[in-house]
């Protein structure tokens, strides 16, 4: 084999950062746990203040060989210089938020993101002297027209959660850009390829794949990384647990296969429910219905597993009969695990609690989610009996 040709993403992701225990021989990377490791006094510091790149283990909120083996692994997936791991997709979304910019910086958020984020950036955010611009990130000339002098990070979601608008990822040449690629996953979109400067999961949804693990990571140059590992990770604490960064690689080796399941189903699912007489709008980027359709043809090379919908009539009822009703489809929250999951969210209520939108921008919102969305995330299951399970669930 020629040692230079890239090796597939589905090969990468079983091969990239795992190296068997050379004292028992496993085939399988082993789990360490340890919190502390020893060390050469030579050669290492006690703080965290004068660590290098090359430093050996020393204690675990700064690194682990686990952890370590998984950064590599999702550094190459993404095709990024190197990666940062932490205890949670909103503790890598702060860690990266709170770590770059500070008071006196402008940073410019996609209006429509995860909550989490939309909600720190409003309530906590300008307490730090740190100004927010919500733009629609779909609206290219909106974002140009929003970027001052002080103008630190641009954040985007593509796909975005819940409404599934996408992103068009391009270099910004007067501040950072930033992709929450959560939805997409390497399978679909390289952010970091297409321009942006950092690119954002969360690893507990579709890169974990099953449900079991919080985690998050962030993904770019390696030195800015290494600045953040040392202060927003090592400072604010939120480092990734061994055994999690264990599953979430565990999960990582079925990535390509998964991926390409979650895709099919919900195609199918999607298709399915614009003929059922009780649905009043489906979204999903591989439906031609989709308003940026196209865009979702140039920019993924995979359309996911997540979709939304709108029923006729009522809402809470129609989610009352899945919540009770359902068999295969879990009423419960997050996305990308190896089951399917819905919640219905209504329009006022997400208004209200994680985002602020001015009247244009809640138009924009209502233009995709109407009163209210089903978010709809397609597990694994044989997509016919999904379909057949909405069926029975909406009408009995």
């Amino acid at each position: 084999m020629n040692a230079k040709k890239k090796l597939a993403l589905r090969t990468r992701a079983l091969h990239v950062g795992e190296r068997p225990d050379p004292a028992t021989k496993s085939v399988e990377a082993p789990l360490i746990l340890s919190t502390n490791f020893i060390t050469d006094p030579d050669n290492s510091g006690f703080s965290a203040v004068d660590l290098k790149e090359d430093d050996p283990y020393l204690y675990a909120r700064w690194s682990t060989p686990t952890v370590r083996g998984l950064e590599e692994k999702l550094a190459d997936l993404e095709e990024g210089e190197d990666a940062l791991c932490f205890s949670s997709g909103m503790a890598a979304a702060s860690g990266l938020l709170l770590g770059t910019l500070k008071s006196g910086d402008h940073l410019i958020l996609s209006d429509v993101c995860y909550a989490g984020v939309a909600e720190l950036a409003r309530d906590t955010l300008p307490n730090w002297g740190i100004e927010v611009t919500n733009v629609n990130f779909s609206d290219t000339a909106a974002i140009e027209a929003a970027i001052r002098p002080n103008t630190r990070l641009l954040w985007a979601e593509s796909p975005c959660n819940p409404i599934l608008r996408l992103t068009e990822i391009a270099h910004c040449a007067n501040a950072e850009f930033v992709v929450d690629s959560t939805l997409a996953t390497p399978l679909a979109t390289l952010p970091l390829k297409l321009g942006a400067d950092w690119v954002l999961h969360s690893l507990t949804k579709y890169l974990n794949g099953h449900g079991d693990a919080l985690g998050g990571v962030v993904i770019g140059k390696r030195k800015p990384l290494a600045a953040l590992r040392q202060h927003a990770l090592i400072h604010f604490g939120g480092a990734l647990s061994p055994f999690s960064a264990w599953l979430i690689r565990r999960g990582l080796h079925t990535l390509s296969m998964r991926m390409r399941v979650h895709e099919e189903n919900a195609l199918k699912v999607a298709a399915f429910l614009e003929t059922d007489p009780s649905i009043k709008r489906v979204i999903y980027p591989g439906l031609p219905s989709h308003p940026q359709h196209e865009l979702a043809r140039r920019q993924m090379e995979n359309f996911s597993g997540m979709l939304t919908f709108q029923v006729k009539g009522d809402a809470m009822t129609a989610a009352r009969k899945i919540a009770q009703r359902a068999q295969l489809f879990n009423y419960a929250v997050s996305l990308g695990k190896q089951r399917s999951l819905i919640y219905y969210i209504p329009t006022n209520e997400i208004l209200r609690s994680s985002f602020s939108l001015d009247a244009a921008a809640e138009k924009s919102y209502r233009s995709y989610a109407g009163e209210g969305v089903f978010r709809t995330s397609v597990g694994l299951d044989d997509p016919d009996d999904l379909c057949n399970d909405l069926k029975q669930a909406l009408h009995g």
